[in-house]
Protein backbone atom coordinates (compact mmCIF):
# COMPACT_ATOMS: atom_id res chain seq x y z
CA UNK A 1 0.00 0.00 0.00
CA UNK A 2 1.00 3.45 -0.69
CA UNK A 3 4.70 1.88 -2.55
CA UNK A 4 5.64 3.08 -6.07
CA UNK A 5 5.56 0.00 -8.59
CA UNK A 6 8.96 -0.88 -9.68
CA UNK A 7 10.14 0.05 -13.21
CA UNK A 8 9.95 -3.11 -15.43
CA UNK A 9 13.14 -1.81 -16.80
CA UNK A 10 14.88 -2.57 -13.57
CA UNK A 11 13.23 -5.86 -13.06
CA UNK A 12 14.15 -7.17 -16.91
CA UNK A 13 17.74 -6.02 -15.63
CA UNK A 14 17.96 -7.27 -12.33
CA UNK A 15 18.50 -4.00 -10.66
CA UNK A 16 16.87 -2.63 -7.88
CA UNK A 17 14.25 0.50 -7.67
CA UNK A 18 15.92 3.65 -7.91
CA UNK A 19 15.72 5.85 -4.47
CA UNK A 20 14.25 9.13 -4.81
CA UNK A 21 16.67 11.83 -5.55
CA UNK A 22 17.87 13.84 -2.55
CA UNK A 23 16.97 17.21 -1.43
CA UNK A 24 19.59 19.48 -2.13
CA UNK A 25 21.27 21.11 1.14
CA UNK A 26 20.75 24.91 1.63
CA UNK A 27 23.05 27.07 3.23
CA UNK A 28 21.90 30.84 3.57
CA UNK A 29 23.95 33.08 1.33
CA UNK A 30 27.29 34.88 3.75
CA UNK A 31 26.47 38.28 4.35
CA UNK A 32 28.42 40.99 1.97
CA UNK A 33 29.92 44.05 4.12
CA UNK A 34 28.73 47.59 2.81
CA UNK A 35 31.33 49.48 1.14
CA UNK A 36 32.53 52.12 3.69
CA UNK A 37 32.28 55.49 2.08
CA UNK A 38 30.65 58.21 4.46
CA UNK A 39 33.36 58.10 7.41
CA UNK A 40 36.13 58.89 4.93
CA UNK A 41 33.75 61.24 3.70
CA UNK A 42 33.00 62.61 7.60
CA UNK A 43 37.09 62.43 8.05
CA UNK A 44 37.85 64.65 4.84
CA UNK A 45 35.16 66.89 5.96
CA UNK A 46 36.52 67.84 8.76
CA UNK A 47 39.72 68.40 7.32
CA UNK A 48 38.08 70.66 4.89
CA UNK A 49 36.45 72.56 7.72
CA UNK A 50 39.61 73.23 9.55
CA UNK A 51 41.42 74.63 6.76
CA UNK A 52 38.59 76.85 5.72
CA UNK A 53 38.19 78.07 9.92
CA UNK A 54 42.19 78.80 9.88
CA UNK A 55 41.99 80.56 6.15
CA UNK A 56 38.87 82.72 7.95
CA UNK A 57 40.58 83.11 11.15
CA UNK A 58 43.91 84.73 9.50
CA UNK A 59 46.16 84.98 12.50
CA UNK A 60 49.28 87.01 10.54
CA UNK A 61 46.28 90.09 10.07
CA UNK A 62 45.97 90.55 13.79
CA UNK A 63 49.35 89.11 15.56
CA UNK A 64 53.09 89.03 15.17
CA UNK A 65 53.62 85.74 16.82
CA UNK A 66 51.74 83.40 14.52
CA UNK A 67 53.22 79.57 14.75
CA UNK A 68 54.62 78.77 11.28
CA UNK A 69 53.63 81.68 9.48
CA UNK A 70 56.71 80.87 6.84
CA UNK A 71 55.24 77.97 6.34
CA UNK A 72 51.28 78.11 6.54
CA UNK A 73 51.03 82.02 5.82
CA UNK A 74 47.66 83.41 6.30
CA UNK A 75 46.64 79.88 7.70
CA UNK A 76 49.64 79.71 10.45
CA UNK A 77 48.10 78.91 14.40
CA UNK A 78 47.29 81.60 16.78
CA UNK A 79 50.11 81.78 19.16
CA UNK A 80 50.32 79.14 21.72
CA UNK A 81 49.40 81.49 24.79
CA UNK A 82 46.34 81.62 23.12
CA UNK A 83 45.65 78.21 21.47
CA UNK A 84 47.65 75.32 22.74
CA UNK A 85 45.75 72.77 19.91
CA UNK A 86 47.31 74.74 17.51
CA UNK A 87 44.62 76.18 15.76
CA UNK A 88 42.23 79.49 16.03
CA UNK A 89 40.82 81.85 18.44
CA UNK A 90 37.63 82.01 20.45
CA UNK A 91 35.68 84.66 17.67
CA UNK A 92 36.54 83.32 14.86
CA UNK A 93 34.91 79.94 16.23
CA UNK A 94 31.76 81.58 17.61
CA UNK A 95 31.77 83.41 14.18
CA UNK A 96 31.89 80.16 12.34
CA UNK A 97 28.81 78.18 14.21
CA UNK A 98 30.65 77.13 17.54
CA UNK A 99 28.55 76.24 20.41
CA UNK A 100 26.96 79.07 22.90
CA UNK A 101 24.47 78.52 25.22
CA UNK A 102 23.33 82.18 24.93
CA UNK A 103 23.47 82.12 21.44
CA UNK A 104 21.13 79.11 20.85
CA UNK A 105 18.82 81.01 23.08
CA UNK A 106 18.69 83.70 21.07
CA UNK A 107 17.68 81.72 18.42
CA UNK A 108 20.63 80.56 16.84
CA UNK A 109 19.98 76.58 17.00
CA UNK A 110 21.47 75.88 14.27
CA UNK A 111 24.61 75.84 16.43
CA UNK A 112 23.84 72.45 17.84
CA UNK A 113 25.02 70.68 15.17
CA UNK A 114 27.89 73.09 13.37
CA UNK A 115 29.74 73.01 16.48
CA UNK A 116 30.54 69.22 15.82
CA UNK A 117 31.85 70.09 12.64
CA UNK A 118 34.60 72.52 14.40
CA UNK A 119 37.47 71.94 15.77
CA UNK A 120 39.75 73.48 18.29
CA UNK A 121 42.72 72.90 17.00
CA UNK A 122 44.96 70.72 14.97
CA UNK A 123 45.79 68.58 17.74
CA UNK A 124 41.87 68.47 18.58
CA UNK A 125 41.24 67.41 15.06
CA UNK A 126 43.91 64.89 14.73
CA UNK A 127 42.64 62.97 18.30
CA UNK A 128 39.15 62.68 17.05
CA UNK A 129 39.42 61.77 13.44
CA UNK A 130 41.82 58.50 14.46
CA UNK A 131 39.34 57.60 16.77
CA UNK A 132 36.30 58.53 14.00
CA UNK A 133 38.48 55.75 11.30
CA UNK A 134 39.09 53.48 14.29
CA UNK A 135 35.19 53.02 15.01
CA UNK A 136 33.54 54.25 12.61
CA UNK A 137 34.73 51.87 9.51
CA UNK A 138 34.15 48.72 11.34
CA UNK A 139 30.26 49.92 12.12
CA UNK A 140 29.53 51.41 8.75
CA UNK A 141 30.91 47.91 7.14
CA UNK A 142 28.44 46.00 9.07
CA UNK A 143 25.54 48.09 9.49
CA UNK A 144 25.39 50.58 6.44
CA UNK A 145 26.22 54.42 5.77
CA UNK A 146 22.49 55.72 6.62
CA UNK A 147 22.16 54.16 10.27
CA UNK A 148 25.80 55.01 11.27
CA UNK A 149 25.36 58.22 9.45
CA UNK A 150 22.39 59.15 11.22
CA UNK A 151 23.92 57.90 14.25
CA UNK A 152 26.70 60.02 14.16
CA UNK A 153 24.40 63.09 13.70
CA UNK A 154 22.53 62.67 16.39
CA UNK A 155 24.54 61.68 18.98
CA UNK A 156 26.28 64.71 17.90
CA UNK A 157 23.00 66.91 18.43
CA UNK A 158 22.24 65.26 22.30
CA UNK A 159 26.17 66.10 23.29
CA UNK A 160 25.15 69.37 22.01
CA UNK A 161 22.02 69.52 24.11
CA UNK A 162 24.01 68.11 27.48
CA UNK A 163 26.66 70.50 27.03
CA UNK A 164 24.42 73.37 26.48
CA UNK A 165 21.95 72.28 29.47
CA UNK A 166 24.90 71.81 31.82
CA UNK A 167 25.88 75.07 30.97
CA UNK A 168 24.52 76.79 33.85
CA UNK A 169 26.19 80.56 33.32
CA UNK A 170 26.33 80.30 29.65
CA UNK A 171 29.85 81.02 29.35
CA UNK A 172 31.03 78.23 27.80
CA UNK A 173 32.44 78.12 23.63
CA UNK A 174 32.38 74.43 22.56
CA UNK A 175 33.40 72.83 19.35
CA UNK A 176 34.71 69.67 18.02
CA UNK A 177 33.21 66.11 16.93
CA UNK A 178 33.78 63.96 20.55
CA UNK A 179 30.34 63.42 21.19
CA UNK A 180 29.50 62.13 18.19
CA UNK A 181 32.42 60.20 18.79
CA UNK A 182 31.13 59.27 21.82
CA UNK A 183 27.42 58.50 20.59
CA UNK A 184 29.20 55.57 18.14
CA UNK A 185 30.91 53.80 21.12
CA UNK A 186 27.79 53.87 23.29
CA UNK A 187 25.99 52.27 20.14
CA UNK A 188 28.36 49.48 20.14
CA UNK A 189 28.07 48.77 23.87
CA UNK A 190 24.13 48.89 22.89
CA UNK A 191 24.48 46.65 19.82
CA UNK A 192 26.85 44.19 21.69
CA UNK A 193 23.83 44.17 24.65
CA UNK A 194 20.60 43.49 22.28
CA UNK A 195 23.03 41.09 19.55
CA UNK A 196 24.23 38.97 22.81
CA UNK A 197 23.37 36.04 21.45
CA UNK A 198 25.21 35.66 18.39
CA UNK A 199 28.19 36.67 19.76
CA UNK A 200 30.88 34.48 20.97
CA UNK A 201 33.37 35.24 23.54
CA UNK A 202 30.56 37.88 24.86
CA UNK A 203 32.55 38.58 28.34
CA UNK A 204 35.45 39.05 27.03
CA UNK A 205 34.05 41.59 24.23
CA UNK A 206 32.31 43.25 26.96
CA UNK A 207 34.86 44.18 29.56
CA UNK A 208 37.30 45.68 26.68
CA UNK A 209 34.60 47.72 25.81
CA UNK A 210 33.94 48.90 28.82
CA UNK A 211 37.51 49.98 29.58
CA UNK A 212 37.95 51.18 25.93
CA UNK A 213 34.38 53.80 27.11
CA UNK A 214 35.93 54.52 30.33
CA UNK A 215 39.34 55.30 29.71
CA UNK A 216 37.72 57.58 26.34
CA UNK A 217 35.55 59.17 28.83
CA UNK A 218 38.70 59.83 31.65
CA UNK A 219 39.76 62.20 29.56
CA UNK A 220 36.51 64.45 29.93
CA UNK A 221 38.33 65.37 33.39
CA UNK A 222 41.15 67.22 31.87
CA UNK A 223 41.08 70.92 31.72
CA UNK A 224 38.92 72.57 29.18
CA UNK A 225 37.59 69.62 28.06
CA UNK A 226 33.44 69.38 27.69
CA UNK A 227 33.01 66.14 28.98
CA UNK A 228 28.81 66.72 29.57
CA UNK A 229 29.02 66.62 25.35
CA UNK A 230 30.82 63.28 26.08
CA UNK A 231 28.22 61.97 28.11
CA UNK A 232 25.53 63.51 26.00
CA UNK A 233 26.39 61.71 22.76
CA UNK A 234 27.39 58.70 24.89
CA UNK A 235 24.14 58.43 26.10
CA UNK A 236 22.20 59.01 23.13
CA UNK A 237 24.09 56.43 20.93
CA UNK A 238 23.65 54.07 23.44
CA UNK A 239 20.00 54.33 23.13
CA UNK A 240 20.13 54.70 19.28
CA UNK A 241 21.82 51.32 18.91
CA UNK A 242 19.24 49.43 20.27
CA UNK A 243 17.04 51.28 18.00
CA UNK A 244 19.25 51.22 14.68
CA UNK A 245 21.77 48.28 15.30
CA UNK A 246 19.67 44.87 15.46
CA UNK A 247 21.05 41.70 13.90
CA UNK A 248 19.24 38.88 13.28
CA UNK A 249 19.04 35.87 15.75
CA UNK A 250 21.76 33.33 15.58
CA UNK A 251 19.78 30.56 12.72
CA UNK A 252 17.37 32.98 11.21
CA UNK A 253 17.24 33.02 7.71
CA UNK A 254 15.51 35.58 4.92
CA UNK A 255 12.22 34.27 2.92
CA UNK A 256 14.00 35.72 0.06
CA UNK A 257 16.89 33.16 0.09
CA UNK A 258 14.75 30.07 0.58
CA UNK A 259 14.22 27.86 -2.43
CA UNK A 260 10.80 27.23 -3.84
CA UNK A 261 9.42 24.31 -2.12
CA UNK A 262 12.32 23.96 0.62
CA UNK A 263 10.61 23.37 3.90
CA UNK A 264 12.64 24.43 7.05
CA UNK A 265 12.48 22.97 9.92
CA UNK A 266 12.16 25.28 13.27
CA UNK A 267 11.98 28.13 11.44
CA UNK A 268 13.02 31.25 13.72
CA UNK A 269 11.72 34.66 14.09
CA UNK A 270 14.14 37.72 12.60
CA UNK A 271 14.41 38.94 16.33
CA UNK A 272 13.96 37.82 19.70
CA UNK A 273 11.15 39.69 21.60
CA UNK A 274 13.87 41.09 24.46
CA UNK A 275 15.31 43.21 21.08
CA UNK A 276 11.77 44.40 20.47
CA UNK A 277 11.57 45.50 23.78
CA UNK A 278 15.11 47.32 24.03
CA UNK A 279 14.15 48.73 20.80
CA UNK A 280 10.80 50.72 21.58
CA UNK A 281 11.87 51.92 25.29
CA UNK A 282 15.29 53.01 23.89
CA UNK A 283 13.54 55.22 21.46
CA UNK A 284 10.36 55.99 23.78
CA UNK A 285 13.57 57.27 26.45
CA UNK A 286 15.38 58.98 23.29
CA UNK A 287 12.58 61.05 21.74
CA UNK A 288 11.35 62.02 25.80
CA UNK A 289 14.63 63.06 26.56
CA UNK A 290 15.33 65.34 23.12
CA UNK A 291 11.99 67.00 23.56
CA UNK A 292 12.48 67.65 27.15
CA UNK A 293 15.90 68.81 26.63
CA UNK A 294 15.33 71.34 23.76
CA UNK A 295 11.83 72.84 25.59
CA UNK A 296 14.04 73.25 28.75
CA UNK A 297 16.65 75.31 26.56
CA UNK A 298 14.44 77.79 24.94
CA UNK A 299 12.79 78.19 28.30
CA UNK A 300 15.56 79.25 30.24
CA UNK A 301 17.74 82.02 30.21
CA UNK A 302 21.17 82.73 31.85
CA UNK A 303 23.37 85.89 32.60
CA UNK A 304 26.09 86.59 29.82
CA UNK A 305 29.82 87.00 30.50
CA UNK A 306 33.23 86.39 29.36
CA UNK A 307 33.35 82.62 27.41
CA UNK A 308 36.03 80.48 27.62
CA UNK A 309 36.66 77.68 25.15
CA UNK A 310 35.56 74.25 25.59
CA UNK A 311 36.73 71.51 23.12
CA UNK A 312 34.73 67.74 23.04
Amino acid sequence: MGKRPPNPSDIENGLPPLPPPARPPFRPPIPVPWYAWLVPLIFAANFVTFTITMYVNDCPARSDECLLFDVLGRLSFQPIKENMLLGPSIPTLRRLGALERRLVEEGERWRLISCIWLHGGLLHLLANMISLLCIGMRLEQEFGFLRIGALYVLSGLGGSLMSCLTDSRGERVSVGASGALFGLLGAMLSELITNWTIYENKCTALMTLILIIALNLSVGFLPRVDNSAHCGGFLAGFLLGFVLLLRPQYGYVSPEYIPPGYDMKHKKSKYKCYQHFFRFTSLAILLAGFIAGYAKLLREHTVGSEPFRDVN
